[in-house]
């Protein structure tokens, strides 16, 4: 694997050993990435699947000022820590071993523009993981989820859909806050 763009660009970065991570392949990050450029450069980044820390990673690489990795896997906090250091990202990032449920807590009251969900295919139900990351998600800040092509996971209704990819048997959601139509009003 290795990273796409910017100051990275071309370096290989490992990935977990095993089946229980599936690193998101180099197209898909490539086409994502495109798609939010315009949204990277100071962006704060939060990889709560983070697996290898390719997204968290590639999102430094093109101008992200901080990146927050978690996943309770042993081998992939490990692998993301070698990464990181490796890359010269270490002092831009943090990289936590929990579930995405403590890290959410420990995180409370900081705001992510950018938040990547990139869990096991076999969680269909994101809802409380989407609705714990709205709580985290800066004001125009945007949830970028990867799942199976047909098995798009339910979400918080407070997230809207704001573009939908595929890439073979991958999908690519795009996510922002749902707007009221009191906040409607008032814009």
């Amino acid at each position: 694997m290795r990273i796409i763009a910017g100051t990275a660009r071309s370096r290989t970065i490992e990935a977990p050993k095993g089946r229980d991570t599936r690193p998101t392949l180099d197209r898909v990050r490539e086409n994502l990435f495109n798609i939010l450029q315009m949204r990277i450069f100071d962006a704060v980044c939060l990889d709560l699947f983070a697996g290898s820390g390719a997204l968290a990673f590639e999102a430094l690489s093109r101008g992200a000022s901080h990146a927050v990795l978690c996943d309770h896997d042993r081998n992939a906090h490990l692998v993301e820590k070698k990464n990181a250091q490796s890359l010269g990202f270490d002092e831009r990032c943090e990289i936590f071993l929990s579930d995405w449920h403590d890290a959410v807590q420990r995180l409370s009251g900081r705001a992510f523009d950018l938040i990547f969900l990139d869990p096991p295919y076999m969680m269909h139900d994101l809802r409380d993981v989407t609705e714990a990351c709205e709580k985290l998600l800066a004001e125009d800040g945007r949830v970028i989820i990867e799942f199976e092509n047909d098995q798009l996971p339910q979400i918080s209704e407070r997230l809207n859909i704001l573009d939908r990819r595929r890439y073979g048997i991958v999908g690519i959601a795009i996510c922002g806050r749902t707007v009221s139509e009191e906040e409607n009003e008032h814009a």
